[in-house]
This record gives C-alpha cells, sequence and structure tokens, in this order.
C-alpha cells in the first residue's frame, strides 16, 4: 500500500458510499490473487456482482418488472397531462 492508496481511501470515504458497494468496487479492480481473497471472504457479494453483470441493465427480474411498472405509469402520467384518455389496452 502507498501513501496514494490511503488519500484515495480518505477520498472514497468522504463520498460515504455503501459498505457492499466498495467491496464489489475492489472486486472489479482486484488482481488474480486479491479476487480470490475478496470471493472467499464474501461468496455472497461476488455472486450478486457476477450475477448483476451479466442481467441487463444489472438488474434481478423483480426489478426489471418494477422498472417497467414505473416507466409505464410515467407514460400515462404524462398522457393524462396532455389531455389523453386512459384507454385499457
Amino acid at each position: 500500500m502507498s501513501l496514494y492508496d490511503y488519500r484515495s481511501s480518505a477520498e472514497l470515504s468522504r463520498l460515504d458510499p455503501p459498505f457492499y458497494a466498495l467491496i464489489m468496487a475492489a472486486m472489479r479492480q482486484a488482481d488474480t490473487s486479491n479476487m480470490a481473497k475478496l470471493k472467499a471472504a464474501w461468496p455472497d457479494v461476488y455472486a450478486e456482482m457476477e450475477f448483476r453483470y451479466n442481467a441487463p441493465g444489472g438488474m434481478t427480474p423483480a426489478e426489471l418488472d418494477k422498472d417497467r411498472e414505473r416507466r409505464e405509469l410515467e407514460r400515462m402520467n404524462e398522457r393524462a397531462d396532455q389531455g389523453e384518455k386512459y384507454v385499457d389496452e
């Protein structure tokens, strides 16, 4: 570790990211040896990060459904604001 590493960690800490976000960020940056250590220490975090890496938008199926519903409601509200009537298709 270097002074640069230490100061970078202080800068990251000031941003106040969630703990698991830091762990996942470390996994993204890790070399093979450090990845093995991180994976052994946090196997569930690694599994979720790997799943989300391969998922559309990093979202689970439930999150995708919720996002679709949110976007549909936004479209309906925009139409209502423009005076259109909602027609159930």
